[in-house]
């Protein structure tokens, strides 16, 4: 696949082309032009069709067409209209003639319009989207091609601080809304010129704009050319949010773990693109998407990298310990209590039995009603409105964990396990991960009230062979603990100190492996 600076590519998940009915071609008479237009665009109140005369030796009929609340309508009444307005004929020695319209509309594109990027549009479908997307198009009587001039003007979010990735230390900036904003804000970090961002829309009714980010010569050829293939595939009418992309580009359905790593932070997304990875920007949604994802990235913060090495090694190792507690504490309590109370001391053992005196339930039934208690309440939580949600979901954690144990449904044992369990849910950085823990742990809860510790270890086993098993565009999800590879361990579950992290990682980065130097490479004439 061939790639040139500056222009991105056009797969089959573009924008369909125009048909030959009224999305065809654009027409010489202007008249026809407009009322094709109105057809299409219907009796919508937001679209303006200020048609003007353009002064010539002939005068000549044109038309301004943009949508209101989209372009920037300031620029429009203080700059374009009044400079197509006073649009005089050229200044010659020679008797005038009769200007032509395609003339006149080249004149006005190289001379007359210095404002926004103008660009020449030669359908009825290209002008309808020109005009969908914010910018504004001059129509003038007797051409078959209109003029687009970019005047975006919509309302925006203003960049603010991450709502889901926090950290102490570290930049306070987080993607918004708006594409270009975003890729601006990786562009401010990595200012360099093999930077790419290639442009392409999906969605046959949305028309979503969507942009590949990567550095040039550190991105895996056969990744972008997959990405590309897997993107030109997908048939859809709407684009709204970067989980469409994901569900269609991803390796493997039929898992729970997540094989693209997705974040609202510019500077991790502008750190993968360092290593060799490729970022997809979705126009209208703050999360970025970075392929390859690799499981040991979701356990990866931001803060490790600013932090000193023993620190982020310390914080590191915490999160795995709280991925197996997460995922295994119910289960190990369910088969300890159920099938192995042997190897309990006596002391704990006869504790225990005392606080499950009386229980009616089994431990299973049991940590089923809590986990599913607590996971009603989280939900709620979040779709509370904020003023009272947390509060509401802290007192009715403890409320209900406080009456269930005085009531002889639940014992205080169970209360601790699930609350340790649902706290250390939290201590994931990625989202993804916190509900595939979360999705697993009824799984494991089930095997361990069936089997004990042996339905708990076929679990694991099936696992791991379900993660080895994974694939995110060809890199391996388990690299680099399977396939093992010594050099990548220096940032795996250790993060050494930035001295010592000379090397990419070499699962993900096939061509310029090592950081302190700038690869042979010349910018093309």
């Amino acid at each position: 696949m061939q790639r040139t600076a500056g222009q991105g590519t056009t797969g089959q998940g573009s924008a369909p082309p125009p048909s030959s009915g009224d999305r065809g071609a654009l027409v010489p008479a202007l008249a026809d032009n407009l009322k094709r237009i109105r057809k299409q665009l219907g009796a919508s109140g937001d679209i303006v069709i200020r048609e003007i005369t353009l002064g010539s030796p002939q005068p000549i009929r044109a038309a301004v067409l943009y949508t209101d609340g989209l372009a920037d309508k300031q620029i429009i009444h203080e700059s374009i209209l009044p400079s197509l307005m006073t649009v005089s004929a050229p200044h010659s020695a020679e008797p005038l003639l009769p200007e032509t319209g395609a003339a006149l509309l080249a004149r006005i594109q190289d001379t007359v319009l210095q404002v926004g990027e103008l660009k020449a549009v030669p359908d009825l479908a290209g002008v309808l989207r020109e005009m969908l997307s914010g910018n504004t198009v001059v129509l003038v009587d007797g051409v078959q091609s209109a003029l687009s001039v970019g005047t975006p003007g919509w309302k925006d979010r203003a960049i603010s601080e991450p709502a889901v990735q926090n950290v102490i230390r570290g930049p306070r900036e987080s993607f918004t809304e708006t594409l270009r904003t975003n890729t601006a804000l990786v562009r401010r970090r990595i200012r360099d010129e093999r930077l790419r961002c290639e442009q392409r829309a999906i969605g046959s009714v949305t028309h979503t704009e969507i942009a590949i980010m990567y550095v040039d010569g550190l991105a895996d050829p056969s990744v972008l050319q997959e990405i590309d293939e897997r993107l030109g595939r997908i048939r859809t009418d709407a684009i709204l949010e970067g989980g469409y992309i994901e569900e269609f580009i991803q390796d493997k359905t039929l898992t729970p773990f997540p094989t693209l790593f997705n974040s609202e932070r510019p500077d991790v997304i502008a750190a993968g693109l360092l290593e060799g990875r490729v970022a997809i920007l979705i126009d209208g949604t703050p999360f970025v998407l970075l392929v390859p994802a690799l499981f040991n990235q979701f356990f990866q913060s931001a803060e490790d990298y600013y932090q000193r090495a023993d620190i982020a090694i310390f914080l590191r190792i915490l999160r795995y310990l709280s991925f197996f507690i997460a995922l295994l504490g119910p289960s190990l309590y369910i088969a300890v209590t159920t099938f192995h109370q042997d190897l309990l001391p006596t002391q704990l053992l006869i504790s225990l039995a005392s606080q499950r005196e009386g229980i009616p339930f089994p431990a299973f039934v049991e940590a089923m009603m809590m986990e599913i208690a607590f996971e009603i309440l989280r939900e709620a939580g979040i779709r509370m409105p904020k003023a009272i949600g947390q509060a509401v979901s802290i007192v009715g954690a403890l409320v209900i964990g406080q009456a269930a144990v005085e009531a002889g449904i639940v014992s205080a044992a169970m209360v601790i396990v699930v609350s340790l369990t649902a706290i250390s849910n939290f201590v994931f950085p990625s989202f993804n991960m916190a509900i595939s823990v979360r999705i697993l742990r009824f799984g494991m809860m089930l095997l361990a009230a069936t089997f004990g510790f042996f339905g708990v270890t076929i679990g694991l086993l099936a696992l791991v062979i379900h993660l080895c098993s994974l694939r995110s565009f060809g890199v391996p999800y388990m690299a680099p603990f399977g396939p093992y590879n010594t050099q990548d361990q220096e940032d795996a579950i250790f993060r050494l100190p930035h001295r010592m992290l000379n090397k990419r990682p070499q699962m993900v980065n096939t061509s310029d492996a090592v950081r302190d130097r700038t690869p042979d490479w010349e910018p093309e004439n």
